[in-house]
């Protein structure tokens, strides 16, 4: 019988994180998940089709990780991505904005290709591998 080796795996290399939080929007999500009705598992963040531009950013509680979610800890929050979303938010930073107007969550996506007029949604092209 032949000896067949398995070659020792490597460790692997810290992968980036998909979606970073600036400090303002880490406070803001920890302030709102304290003030929740329940504990939440964390904040789901995914994109669906609808607006004029094509996609939407969808935030919503997370009561539990679905298996293929992306966990993401990043200044002491836990963000779960739709898998369906990964390759659309890659390198996105989300921030938490404040007018005179409104007080808002805002994706910096360097994906992002084109804007409606009115910000409510974005065409997003799925990251490149480079």
């Amino acid at each position: 019988m032949e000896n067949l080796s398995v070659p020792s795996a490597r460790p692997r290399r810290p992968r980036p994180k998909v979606v970073t939080l600036t400090d303002r929007a880490a406070e803001r999500v920890r302030e709102i998940m304290g003030r929740a009705e329940r504990p939440y598992a964390g904040l789901r963040v995914g994109v669906k089709n609808g607006g004029c531009a094509g996609q939407e950013y969808v935030i919503e509680y997370a009561e539990a990780a679905a298996p293929l979610d992306e966990v993401v800890e990043d200044k002491g929050v836990t963000i779960l991505i739709e898998p369906k979303a990964v390759l659309f938010l890659v390198g996105t930073e989300v921030d938490y904005e404040t007018t005179r107007l409104a007080s808002k969550f805002v994706f910096r996506n360097p994906n992002e290709t084109d804007a409606c007029g009115c910000g409510e949604s974005v065409t997003i092209e799925p990251a490149k591998p480079s």
